[in-house]
């Protein structure tokens, strides 16, 4: 007996080592959880950030259009530029309407007499349409 209490001991044993390292997994893993929230908070907030610098840019772009400091000038030209590039391109697109337009036959010919359908089996003979 004293060999399967000696085994029933380091079962327990083993048993114990594995929760505490499953719980110790489990606590790394809801930390990087915890991380991971918290890291999507921040880039929501950059955003934020991003979005208001963009309106106070095109609002004192427009606002002060032939007073640009040289400061910024050269960036002021660079949007425009794009501004400018954005426009040609868009107007290069071809029109939707120009698309080709192409119609598909899922039609299939019965190879015993001949009539067109989109069945497995021809309607008229019953035979098999094939591939």
């Amino acid at each position: 007996m004293a060999f399967f209490d000696e085994l029933t001991k380091k079962a327990k044993d083993v048993a114990a080592v594995a929760a505490d390292r499953a719980k110790d997994a489990a606590e790394v893993a809801k930390g990087a959880a915890e991380v991971a929230k918290i890291n999507m908070a921040i880039a929501g907030e950059q955003r934020e950030i991003d979005k208001n610098y963009r309106t106070i840019g095109e609002w004192f772009v427009s606002e002060y259009e032939g007073q640009i400091p040289d400061a910024v000038r050269e960036l002021v030209d660079a949007v425009t530029a794009s501004k400018a590039k954005i426009a040609e391109l868009e107007a290069s697109k071809p029109a939707r309407d120009e698309e080709p337009v192409v119609e598909v036959s899922m039609q299939k010919k019965c190879p015993i007499c001949g009539a067109e359908s989109d069945s497995k089996f021809c309607p008229h003979c019953g035979a098999p349409m094939g591939e």
